[in-house]
């Protein structure tokens, strides 16, 4: 799903709806509380999950077999680096790998990689970290196709970051001052000139370490990225393999997980310290990958596009929707895909309404809005490989239901004109900005113009209705997305009301015209 999910995990991380549906067939799909541990006596509603494997939802849901295990690692006490030790060598032997770290996410797993590139086993140099003074090696080359905002679990050392676009900067910018190179896997790394055997053919000339990030992919015995010449590749355990969420794998050369493990890895001091691993999180891991290799993923990939089906069946008969079934192709998030779209002129209605709808419904649906502004068309797309037997007549059932009454956005003409610069107040949950500015340009309806942020400067645009005012911004950059939804209402000189920041919550909003 690549750059749209995180679009969409952005701007579709609002909790707030549009349209509640009740009915015998949601009230049966929430489990009931049986017990004070449960997630209603806590007054938080479970989610049916057809959007992926995200961490705001939880990652994945574990197999019997992890839960198991992490039972049995909970009935004693046992010295960690032997437990390390001995699931090291388990996984390695299972996937081919020369060693393997259990860590405790793929974040951690980048993060103390980049330690043992910066200080190897020099425990000197680990108590310095993350001071870069007097290292040689200070920079960390990162291709054009592998930005995103996951990098900072590279770059929070410090570590410069060189941009390389091809190969010939690639080579241009390697040298002495190199101390690894961070890739992120997946298609558009694949198709790209700077291909992981390009990176490290250049690379290994100059002995500088490639790091890999893989962390939805599935498994590949022998491993891809090693093979292609990767020292290091990273991936989470609580994704695709359905593990414990707070746990990961990096795989590696055994002297330098060696070090990761015994000199920067908790429960050593430093800065890895946080990154702590649990017993219980490394059995449970080996139970995941261990159970991973014997699924039929065959038998899988049937059941999940035959569930896609029956929604696309249910939703047939709707007129102006399209449904467009989309099968795997890539390692990460391997999974069906049900595209479900119309169009933006003829419905009063887009997908990321209709995505709210359903998370604001009963029960909690989750989905991902297909929202491309180049595209006449706009929609939801319904993944289908973290749901259980029976949601998909549920999901086909709330999305039949919305379809054929939509949420429809308020069409009535602007009776304020906000043109202007506005200077913009913003109180967080523990801070007030008051540096941020809105340049805005209204015709009729339509928003347009700049939102200058105390960080960076992004395009804002939205609509006006009748007073009520709508407007967005988005930026993606030095490892971050940043997605503000300003809505509110406009009176002379002023506007409030509430922003949306997507995974960042929410907050209060109030602006005043210059």
């Amino acid at each position: 799903m690549g750059e749209l999910s995180r679009r969409g995990l952005l701007r579709g991380g609002g909790a707030a709806g549009v349209l509640a549906l009740t009915g015998t067939a949601a009230a049966s799909a929430e489990p009931a509380a049986t017990g004070p541990y449960t997630y209603q006596a806590l007054g938080v509603r479970p989610v049916i999950n057809a959007k992926g494997t995200y961490s705001v939802l939880g990652g994945s849901l574990m197999s019997p077999e992890v839960c198991q295990a992490m039972n049995n690692a909970t009935q004693a006490f046992v010295d960690l680096d032997e437990l390390s030790d001995a699931i090291g060598t388990r996984l390695a032997k299972l996937l081919g790998a020369p060693h393997v770290m259990v860590t405790s996410s793929c974040s951690a797993a980048l993060t103390h990689a980049t330690s043992v590139c910066l200080a190897g086993g020099n425990v000197d140099l680990h108590a310095q970290l993350p001071d870069l003074t007097g290292l040689p090696s200070t920079e960390v080359i990162i291709p054009q196709h592998s930005r995103n905002p996951y990098e900072t679990s590279v770059t929070s050392f410090g570590l410069k970051v060189v941009e390389v676009a091809t190969v010939a900067e690639l080579t241009q910018r390697l040298g002495s001052k190199t101390a690894l190179i961070y890739f992120l896997a997946g298609p558009s790394a694949d198709e790209s000139e700077l291909n992981l055997k390009a990176v490290t053919a250049a690379a290994k000339r100059h002995d500088v370490p490639v790091l890999v990030d893989a962390a939805a992919e599935i498994l590949t015995v022998p491993n891809k990225h090693l093979s292609a010449g990767a020292t290091l590749v990273a991936y989470s355990g609580g994704k695709v393999l359905r593990g414990p969420q707070s746990s990961g794998m990096l795989l590696g050369p055994k002297d330098l997980l060696t070090a990761a493990l015994r000199v920067h890895a908790a429960p050593r001091h430093g800065v890895g310290r946080g990154y702590k691993v649990g017993k219980e999180e490394m059995l449970g891991l080996l139970a995941a990958v261990e159970t991973w290799m014997k699924r039929d993923h065959a038998a899988d990939q049937r059941q999940w596009t035959a569930w896609l089906q029956y929604i696309a069946d249910r939703l047939r008969g709707i007129s102006g929707v399209q449904t467009v079934l989309q099968r795997p192709s890539a390692l990460s998030d391997h999974t069906p895909i049900l595209r479900v779209l119309w169009d933006k002129k003829k419905f009063e209605t887009d997908g990321e309404a209709v995505t709210k709808a359903l998370f604001a419904g009963a029960p909690r649906i989750a989905v991902e809005p297909d929202e491309w502004s180049s595209s006449p068309q706009t929609g939801v797309m319904v993944a289908a490989y973290m749901l259980q037997s029976g949601q998909e007549k549920v999901v086909a059932d709330r999305l039949a239901a919305i379809l054929l009454d939509p949420p429809r956005k308020p069409t009535e003409p602007a009776t304020v004109d906000i043109t202007g610069t506005w200077n913009v107040q913003i109180d967080f949950a523990a801070s007030r900005s008051t540096a941020q500015v809105l340049e805005l340009t209204q015709r009729g309806r339509n928003i347009e113009g700049v939102h200058r942020g105390e960080f960076a400067v992004r395009e804002i645009h939205g609509r006006v209705d009748k007073d009520k005012v709508f407007m967005d911004s988005w930026f993606e950059g030095n490892g971050d997305e940043l997605y503000y939804a300003f809505s509110g209402t406009a009176a002379g000189k002023t506007m409030s009301g509430t922003l949306d920041m997507g995974e960042y919550g929410t907050a209060a909003w109030k602006a005043t015209r210059r």
